[in-house]
């Protein structure tokens, strides 16, 4: 209990700090995805059922992997409006070397994600070679590739996918015995409270600073508590859905890359300032077009799963709010848009909200519009807050 105590007196310790010097990180967000949770339930006591969560973690996987590639670019200060096209284009190859040409579908899926990667290369490198902003190359971009789109998918249209095929039951396949989503949630914990206690070690050794073992412990016993709550309640409907498996698995691989690597520290300096990091000797045509590379390939995978959920592709793949909604979820998640602040756990956090507005909307028979607007206002209240925390920080000479 001891322990406890001085955890959570840490804990507001912390939240003070943070809170003065304009760091406050996910908090905000995930105070507003509770009070998302907290309303919806109230007008509707199946929001929080089994199923309508499980079907829940199913719908953020297609666009949250398109968030999660924003990101990279979001730290660069730069905006990538191309995805959305792109993950249409990569839907397309696939469906079309799959089902009309007979290729195998492992095959078809490596084309279509490499097509990905090839667009992002492509925009990546001239922006990096022109300095012509991102938004304007990327811009050209969608329409180049939504062109491309329609024209692999020819006169037909509409193209339907096998929906016993490999990639129609990426959003399909639940792991149906108990103890793989309980594994899941001891394996995530157990790599948490590691990962934390390792960074505490290290620096204490180097005299840093560095967070208590009562704050890890009582950190990692908040995770505890989450994780086995969402096992236990997936659990009630069909298993672990091997959709949100995928998606967590490369959020977190991302992560590790963004944080624990020589690449990821590039692509936060240049967020800081590119000019400072050509000063220091960085590669920044490589970096800038490894980014827009990572966005395309995420932008492809995300097309995929985004055909998978309705076993189709069509001339309308990739349009709509689809582009909207993946930087919303990535600036709602609290990366910054003035660069070289942001994690890829931003994206499932901030895609959490946006979905959960659009399954509430449609549990409680609000009108379509309303969701527009009221997204909007999460995001412009996102935007808001980015902007004061990064005043803030400069006033602290942070920033």
């Amino acid at each position: 209990m001891r322990a406890v105590v001085r955890g959570v007196r840490s804990g507001v310790a912390v939240f003070r700090r943070k809170w003065s010097a304009g760091e406050l990180g996910s908090l905000p967000v995930v105070l507003v995805l509770a009070v998302v949770w907290i309303t919806f339930q109230s007008l509707n006591e199946n929001f929080l059922s089994p199923r309508n969560l499980s079907n829940l973690s199913v719908d953020i996987v297609g666009t949250g992997l398109i968030a999660v590639g924003i990101v990279f670019v979001l730290l660069l200060g730069e905006l990538d409006l191309s995805v959305g096209s792109v993950s249409g284009l990569a839907a397309a190859v696939f469906a079309v070397l799959n089902v009309n040409n007979g290729v195998p579908e492992w095959l078809a899926l490596i084309v279509a994600v490499l097509a990905g990667t090839v667009a992002g290369t492509v925009q990546g490198y001239s922006i990096a070679r022109t300095r012509v902003p991102a938004f304007v190359v990327t811009l050209a971009g969608l329409l180049t590739w939504n062109g491309l789109m329609l024209a692999v998918l020819g006169d037909s249209g509409t193209v339907n996918l096998d929906e016993n095929g490999l990639v129609a039951r990426l959003t399909s396949y639940y792991f149906t015995q108990d103890a793989v989503a309980y594994g899941l949630a001891a394996l995530a914990v157990g790599a948490v409270f590691l990962v934390s206690d390792r960074d505490r070690r290290r620096r204490r050794a180097v005299g840093m600073p560095h967070r208590s073992l009562s704050d890890i412990v009582v950190r990692t016993g908040g995770l505890a508590a989450v994780a086995f709550t969402i096992a236990y309640l997936l659990n009630r409907f069909q298993g672990l859905p091997l959709a949100l498996l995928v998606f967590l698995a490369v959020v977190a691989g991302l992560d590790v890359l963004l944080r624990r690597t020589r690449y990821g520290r590039q692509v936060y300096a240049l967020g800081g300032s590119i000019e400072a990091a050509r000063r220091a000797s960085l590669n920044v045509t490589w970096v800038q077009t490894a980014v827009l590379a990572t966005s395309g390939t995420m932008a492809a995978i995300g097309g995929l799963f985004l055909a998978s959920r309705i076993t189709s592709v069509s001339q309308s793949s990739g349009s709509g709010v689809l582009l909207v909604n993946a930087i919303a979820a990535a600036v709602i998640g609290g990366t910054s848009l003035f660069g070289g602040r942001g994690t890829t756990w931003s994206a499932v956090l901030g895609m959490l909200v946006i979905q959960s507005i659009a399954s509430g909307m449609a549990i409680t028979d609000t009108p379509p519009a309303v969701q527009f607007v009221i997204t909007g206002g999460v995001l412009f209240a996102a935007v808001v807050i980015d902007a004061l925390s990064r005043r803030t920080q400069e006033a602290h000479g942070r920033a």
